[in-house]
């Protein structure tokens, strides 16, 4: 629980100091590609 909580306080720090952040339609898509690439849908022969 204090790891989770020193993550966002890392990530709201670096909001405040102009960090951009993702999308829900960027997450959404980065973990369908990260589930494609682990079920090995994703392998490039």
């Amino acid at each position: 629980m204090l790891k989770l909580r020193e993550e966002l306080l890392a990530v709201e720090e670096g909001r405040m100091h102009g960090n951009r952040g993702y999308s829900v339609d960027e997450v959404a898509s980065m973990m369908r590609e990260a589930i494609k690439e682990a079920s090995g849908c994703g392998e490039t022969k």
